[in-house]
């Protein structure tokens, strides 16, 4: 069965600092396409994050984290991270980790296997 559990969410003050998790069960990250997070706010859409390309690890930021989120995949314990500094409130939401197998033409296509989510919160 194919799983992923997202873990380190919280909250968190202006400006500081979180690092997501996400553990795959079922299958190895290193052999699927492309890994990555996404998020959605309260009453909005969502919004892709992040995400890292296997074959050469080339990655994708959403502008709105470019230069504050860092994506990065340990294949020895099979788990992606997303390193988060300089929060912003309008990063809450509920991070999702995702993965799929799928070639693409770009380096985040449409993640189609996904994990419950984590929630951030950045609030004084």
């Amino acid at each position: 069965q194919l799983q992923l559990v997202e873990s380190g969410g919280g909250l968190v003050q202006p400006g500081g600092s979180l690092r997501l998790s996400c553990a795959a069960s079922g299958f190895t990250f290193e052999d699927y396409y492309a890994s990555g997070w996404f998020r959605r706010a309260p009453g909005k859409d969502g919004e892709g994050v992040s995400c890292i390309r296997s074959s050469d690890g080339r990655t994708w930021y959403g502008d709105s984290v470019k230069g504050r989120f860092t994506i990065s995949r340990d294949n020895a314990n099979n788990t992606v991270y997303l390193h988060m500094d300089s929060l912003k409130p309008e990063d809450t939401g509920v991070y999702y980790c995702a993965a799929d197998r799928s070639p693409s033409g770009t380096v985040c296509p449409r993640l189609r296997v996904r994990g419950q989510g984590t929630h951030v919160t950045v609030s004084s």
